[in-house]
């Protein structure tokens, strides 16, 4: 039987470490038994010591009741039991030792990777409680799950929303956890992530959205909700039940935005919309949503040209295939394109949902000398980027990191010159750190960072520390040379350290040279990179990203913006720096999460200081008075119309004295969500507001 086990799931180091172990012969006999039937069935989805926990369904996971050898067995106690043919019960066994080998694995990465404390031999019990306490939700010993009191009131009869008779709003629906609303990078909402990727949690609303929350959050909602729902896969939305439109509930009056500025509305494609051999993934899928996108006269999409698709194996041997056939459908569909060129790995951030490490030749670098890598005060390298620190070392086989990102932008538009002499491709996007942002890596979920985090300093590795050495020097103070000690930990708030503190040491005289020389590299990377981009580039238009750090912004230090390179305390103008070297370049800037609401972090979180729409004011504001032509993208799942109300503000600022407003829009991302009748009816509804065209249903 041994054999068997390994032949069917090999040997791990994870079974071991997990105790998996199996039921002896008599007790799975019991179980059946008692059970009546198989116990690997796939609905007993919970389990008592780890035997059925994820519910793995098999192929064979039942046998024809016909096949079934019943024999009738007396018992002490008066009754019968059943007895199955050896060879089923062979099977059962190795099925069943199948199902918690499986199981063994995903518990050991959930605790090794997902930083979860889960005991030895935990089920899916274990699980989902993790999960639940993770998202600040109360689990009591028997089971009984409802939310903290900083959630609101436990929630009767089960349902997950409770509206007060006293007010429109909605006083408490499925509250994120502290791990959401991370580092904004085209992956964020009002309706934000979990830890437990790819599950949704819509933040509270300052509207009764009641009526169309169902399908807003379907993806958490019951089976009703999505049945009702069901993805569009084709044609126009103009014959829309034209009762939904009326069916929705009051809300504050919206602007009459007819004969406004013409902002043009991007979406973007699913990260993995090209896989890992440069193949296009379901192109039949794409087409048919690329020409509805088309119907309801959407400019173009975005997509992502990863570096560790184009050019995986070795250096400067790119492949472009997959693209080349992507690019072909969005040009047969009149659509234009924006491009990305995503420098950095995907799969590590809330949102991302495929895996694209940097290429493999620059993962072997790193194995020899992982200094390559940002690095924390621990000593952790994080492989999601390269550090800035070799920007211009000659370690990636003879070349800088700046070359090869020339080299690779220069192929780029090789490759599709006739894509940029025909206008399709409108603008390209450089990738300039995590997530293709310009800011370090401080808050990697990777790590253990959970929101609202400050986040940690990345300068530890060779390079970086060299470069703080000879600042450190030229200011004659050599003992400068290093890291602040007391600056706390990932998930460290600011009253708990001595450097972010009220008072604390980054404003004093050694805080204020370190933060100086540690936001001057993030802008001398920037200039590097972009200056070249534009020689890449020349005639089109380039554009680079910023993040949107928002939490603890209205505290003094605004640490969680320090640690990510932006020196911009109350006392300090940390962006004008930026976004002149930005206009230096003749480079567009890009703002996330214009779709947020203060009023909606505080109601979460109110202990963060968070204030998105002060930061976004500041950012775009200092990007205006430059004369920077200003692009954006929502930072979150954007569905509903008070998410896309706070966008139109931005875009088209009210009774603004100069007419500015945004060059374009990129809305992320396309998802079958979004394609759902509901959704997609606002989402349409938006695409006008955004052209200037009136719409029948405003709310005045």
């Amino acid at each position: 039987m041994a054999t068997d086990m390994q032949r069917l799931v090999g040997t791990s180091e994870d079974d071991e470490e997990m105790g998996m172990d199996v039921k002896d012969e008599d007790e799975e006999d019991d179980d059946y038994e008692e059970n009546g039937g198989e116990q690997g069935n796939a609905s007993g989805m919970v389990g008592i010591d780890g035997g059925n926990e994820m519910g793995t369904a098999t192929g064979d996971n039942r046998f024809p009741q016909h096949q079934q050898f019943h024999e009738q067995v007396g018992t002490p106690g008066g009754g019968t039991r059943r007895s199955r043919p050896v060879e089923e019960k062979e099977r059962t066994k190795l099925r069943e030792r199948r199902r918690r080998a499986i199981t063994a694995r995903i518990l050991a990465g959930l605790r090794r990777h997902g930083n979860y404390n889960l005991r030895v031999r935990a089920d899916i019990n274990d699980v989902i409680a993790a999960l639940a306490r993770e998202a600040g939700w109360v689990v009591l010993p028997d089971g009984t799950t409802f939310p903290s009191r900083s959630q609101g009131q436990k929630p009767a009869g089960g349902n997950s929303t409770i509206v007060t008779s006293s007010s429109s709003h909605v006083a408490s629906q499925q509250t994120p956890s502290p791990s959401l609303r991370g580092v904004a990078s085209g992956h964020r909402s009002p309706l934000e992530y979990s830890a437990s990727k790819g599950v949704f949690m819509p933040t509270p609303s300052p509207y009764n959205l009641s009526s169309t929350s169902r399908s807003q959050t379907s993806i958490v909602g019951d089976g009703e909700a999505q049945r009702d729902n069901r993805p569009l896969i084709g044609g126009s939305m103009d014959n829309a039940d034209e009762k939904q439109i009326a069916d929705l509930p009051p809300r504050l009056p919206e602007r009459d935005l007819a004969g406004s500025p013409y902002v043009p509305v991007y979406v973007m494609l699913p990260l993995g919309v090209i896989n890992i051999k440069c193949e296009l993934v379901d192109p039949d899928g794409l087409l048919k949503q690329l020409r509805v996108l088309k119907s309801v006269h959407v400019d173009g999409v975005m997509v992502d040209c990863w570096w560790g698709i184009v050019e995986a194996h070795a250096p400067q041997e790119y492949t472009w295939n997959g693209y080349k056939r992507l690019f072909q459908m969005v040009r047969e569909v009149k659509l234009k394109l924006q491009v990305v060129m995503s420098f950095h790995e995907c799969g590590g951030n809330f949102g991302d949902d495929v895996c694209i490490p940097l290429p493999h030749w620059v993962a072997e670098i790193g194995r020899s000398n992982p200094d390559i890598f940002f690095t924390d005060r621990e000593g952790r390298h994080n492989p999601e980027c390269l550090s800035w620190g070799i920007d211009k070392e000659r370690v990636l086989r003879g070349r800088t990191a700046v070359e090869v990102y020339f080299d690779f932008m220069r192929s780029f538009r090789v490759e599709f010159d006739e894509y940029f002499e025909d206008g399709l491709i409108s603008m390209v996007e450089v990738g300039l750190g995590p997530c293709g942002e310009l800011r370090y890596p401080s808050c990697p979920v990777k790590h253990g960072w959970r929101y609202p985090g400050i986040g940690e300093f990345q300068c530890y590795d060779q390079y970086m520390l060299k470069s703080l050495r000879k600042a450190a020097e030229a200011r004659g103070h050599a003992i400068w040379a290093r890291g602040p000690d007391n600056a706390g930990t990932y998930n460290s708030q600011p009253h708990e350290t001595g450097f972010f503190c009220d008072g604390g040491d980054y404003d004093g005289f050694y805080g204020r040279f370190f933060l100086s020389w540690y936001s001057q590299v993030l802008v001398d990377h920037g200039n590097r990179v972009l200056s070249l981009a534009k020689l890449a580039f020349e005639g089109s238009c380039v554009t680079a990203k910023l993040s949107g750090i928002y939490w603890w912004y209205k505290t003094a230090s605004h640490a969680a913006e320090l640690t990510a390179g932006y020196y911009n305390p109350c006392n300090r103008d940390g962006y004008a720096a930026i976004l002149t070297m930005l206009k230096i370049n003749g480079v567009s800037l890009n703002i996330p999460c214009v779709e947020l609401h203060t009023l909606n972090q505080h109601e979460g979180f109110p202990e963060t200081f968070a204030d998105p729409e002060g930061l976004v004011w500041q950012v775009l504001n200092a990007g205006w008075d430059v004369d920077l032509p200003v692009t954006s993208q929502n930072g979150f799942p954007c569905l509903n119309r008070v998410s896309y109300n706070k966008v139109l503000d931005h875009a088209k600022p009210m009774n603004d004295p100069d007419g500015r407003h945004f060059s374009s829009f990129t809305y992320l991302r396309l998802s079958p969500v979004l394609m759902e009748r509901q959704n997609f009816i606002e989402f349409e509804r938006f695409v006008k507001r955004m052209h200037g065209e009136a719409v029948l249903d405003l709310q005045v």
